[in-house]
C-alpha cells in the first residue's frame, strides 16, 4: 500500500518486479472509488487463455458475491442491447460461445474476458482476446470496476451495477 508521502503527488508511479524485472505503471487516483488501470498487466492479474481452451487460475477464496446486492450486467449497445444478466457466481467468463455469459457479437472472442466479484467491486480481466477489452475507450488488460462502471468488448458496451436484493 502506498502512502501519499511516498509518491509525492505524482499522477503515476512505476514499479519494477524484483523477480522478472518488468516495469509496471500504476495511475494514482485520489478518490477511493476510482478505477485503476495497470499496464503492462502484472503476472498476478494475468489469465492464461487460448481460443480453443480456457485455463483460469484456481478460484480465489476472496471472490464472493455481495450479501445484500445482486451484481447486474446490462448490455447498453451492440447486438445484445437491452439484455441484462444477474451474476449467480463470483467469477464469470464473457464471450461469444462456450462462456458463462454468451453475447451475440461477432467482434467478441469465444472467451473474451472474465469478471471476478470481490464483494464491493468487480475485477475485469481481458483473456488475450483478439479485439481487446476497452475501458474509457482505452484498451485495458485489467480494470477494477465499481458500481456503474462501464466497459466495451466488441461493439457491446456493458455496465456493472450493484442492486439491492
Amino acid at each position: 500500500m502506498l502512502k501519499d508521502s511516498e509518491f509525492g503527488g505524482h499522477p503515476k508511479v512505476q514499479f519494477k518486479c524484483s523477480k522478472c524485472g518488468q516495469n509496471t505503471v500504476v495511475e494514482i487516483k485520489r478518490k477511493v472509488d476510482s478505477t485503476v488501470v495497470m499496464s503492462p498487466l502484472p503476472s498476478f492479474a494475468r489469465a492464461n487463455a487460448t481460443s480453443s481452451n480456457l485455463h483460469l487460475a484456481p478460484l480465489d477464496p476472496g471472490l464472493k458475491l455481495p450479501a445484500g446486492a445482486n451484481v447486474v450486467l446490462t448490455i447498453l449497445s451492440g447486438p445484445s442491447k437491452g439484455e441484462s444478466h444477474i451474476l449467480s457466481k463470483p467469477r464469470v467468463v464473457l464471450g461469444r460461445q462456450g462462456a458463462d455469459i454468451a453475447l451475440n457479437d461477432p467482434e467478441i472472442s469465444r472467451h473474451h474476458c472474465v469478471l471476478e466479484v470481490r464483494d464491493t467491486h468487480v475485477n475485469l480481466k481481458d483473456l488475450d482476446s483478439t479485439n481487446g477489452t476497452f475501458y474509457e475507450e482505452e484498451r485495458a488488460r485489467a480494470v477494477m470496476l465499481m458500481d456503474g462502471g462501464e466497459f466495451r468488448i466488441g461493439v457491446s458496451m456493458i455496465r456493472v451495477n450493484f442492486r439491492p436484493k
